[in-house]
């Protein structure tokens, strides 16, 4: 029996079943500040709300990192959109992952995610919104300066980062959105450690080389210094009496 052919119609009509039935997808990832998850290739875990802590199927994996900044500093997300949606990016911190805002509401359009409100004037915990506002496909990695505020320390709290995505589909779970947090640390100089993900320098605690000191513990290569100057000056006056 002759076996039927696939016309060039049954390809076309066959492709676009497929897909339809596919379900559309978005996803970034961050490579700055380090991201307190480990990622893939995509960038999960992603859709659970606040941090794709919870996504199912993919556990998250922390990766313990910590970013040190100073509080006022302008720093620099640095993130990578792996599959395409139009939509825009937002920024949040918190204490710890409980106390970052909710996802904003979403009102429908041509798909379940249409629209979202843009908060112009953002205030804690909301750093900053409506970053990156693109309908066309954003060309390799993208940065952005986010400016913490002045008056606001933290110990190990928590950075997201959001994605909020239109003309698609419900993500369970996630809704509209994409998730990626990092863990950072907020002080003033001299009372954090070590280097933070804009360079941050270290602080000037004994023993980082910064401030005023002389070797590893301030005082201990000018009290040498010190006491050979005065013996010194005694062998100058038992000369001339």
């Amino acid at each position: 029996m002759k076996k039927p052919s696939l016309t060039p119609s049954l390809i076309a009509a066959s492709t676009a079943l497929l897909l339809s039935a596919a379900p559309a997808r978005a996803h970034f990832s961050i490579q700055q500040p380090a991201s307190w998850a480990e990622q893939d290739f995509l960038g999960n875990p992603q859709k659970s709300e606040p941090c794709g802590q919870a996504d199912p199927g993919q556990t998250a994996q922390p990766t313990g990192a910590v970013t040190t900044y100073r509080p006022g500093q302008m720093i620099t997300i640095a993130l990578t959109e792996t599959i395409f949606h139009p939509g825009h990016y937002r920024v949040s911190i918190a204490q710890d992952m409980n106390s970052l805002p909710p996802d904003p509401p979403v009102t429908p359009g041509s798909t379940p995610c249409g629209s979202t409100p843009i908060n112009e004037n953002p205030t804690l915990p909301l750093l900053a919104d409506g970053l990156l506002v693109h309908s066309s496909k954003l060309s390799g990695p993208q940065t952005v300066q986010v400016q913490l505020p002045q008056d606001f320390t933290c110990d190990k709290c928590t950075l997201q980062i959001t994605q909020f995505m239109s003309n698609h589909a419900i993500n369970n779970p996630g809704g509209c959105y994409y998730h990626h947090c990092a863990t950072v640390t907020i002080a003033p100089p001299g009372d954090g450690g070590g280097t933070g993900g804009d360079g941050v320098p270290p602080s000037d605690g004994p023993g980082s080389g910064g401030g005023c000191q002389l070797g590893g513990v301030p005082g201990t290569a000018a009290a040498p210094a010190a006491g050979l100057i005065m013996l010194a000056l005694g062998l100058v006056r038992r000369r001339r009496a």
